[in-house]
């Protein structure tokens, strides 16, 4: 069987798949706690990394050194960047993209992380259709495409339409792209599954506040399916 890392930036993002795990063994490095367990058959890593691109890079190149999972999964929130997905629709990424990256003042197109020459990071095919199987299956309403991650808290419309414009991206959070970067210079494949919180717009603080919770439990049992399914 293989063995899963699944990490989320937030306690509600994690907390109900924690409760999953059977015999639950931990530890703390870093100061990010890593569950070992099982769910079914499978092994999985649960880890909340904490909010922002540092925290998720970290948590997971410790996640591939401490454990080697065969696949990485990213759950938890995001803000939709498209009219065509509301508050608790669901993401499941193709491709990951650090918006926030620029060095184009040297000539480098913005996003292009130097050094690998890359803008974009290619999530699992084969995880992508397990995700897109599941959600058919459970008659959600789900959209897959590109995820622009950055160091920002989306509350800026202007913003919205320019990453939906330049990247072609569909939703924006914080924390995927650095955990795609991380798993592509480690050659793990890796998995991004999110639900809508917010349209990122002037109201997102607010409209977050008040679904965040909903939205992260759409995602439990889809990772957990798909756990049982890998």
């Amino acid at each position: 069987m293989k063995t899963i890392g699944i990490i989320g930036a937030m306690d509600v993002e994690v907390c109900e798949l924690k409760k999953k795990i059977d015999a639950p063994e931990s530890k703390v490095i870093a100061g990010i706690e890593f569950i070992k367990g099982k769910i079914g058959n499978t092994t999985v890593i649960v880890a909340k990394s904490g909010v922002g691109k540092v925290f998720a890079a970290v948590c997971a190149q410790i996640m591939i050194l401490e454990y080697t999972p065969d696949y990485i999964i990213n759950t938890g929130v995001c803000g939709s960047l498209t009219k065509e997905l509301h508050a608790l629709d669901v993401v499941v990424g193709e491709k990951v993209v650090q918006y926030d990256m620029d060095t184009s003042p040297l000539g480098d197109p913005v996003g292009l992380i130097s050094g690998i020459n890359k803008i974009f990071f290619d999530c699992d095919v084969k995880l992508c259709d397990i995700l897109c199987g599941i959600l058919s299956g459970n008659d959600i309403n789900y959209k897959k495409g590109i995820i622009a991650t950055g160091d920002k808290f989306i509350n800026d419309s202007t913003l919205v339409k320019r990453l939906n414009e330049d990247f072609g991206a569909i939703a924006g959070d914080m924390e995927s792209a650095a955990i795609g970067h991380v798993c592509y210079i480690n050659n793990i494949p890796f998995g991004i599954i999110r639900s809508i919180s917010d349209s990122g717009d002037e109201d997102s603080n607010v409209d977050y506040q008040q679904t965040v919770e909903f939205a992260a439990g759409v995602t439990v049992e889809i990772v957990t399916e798909l756990c049982k399914s890998v």
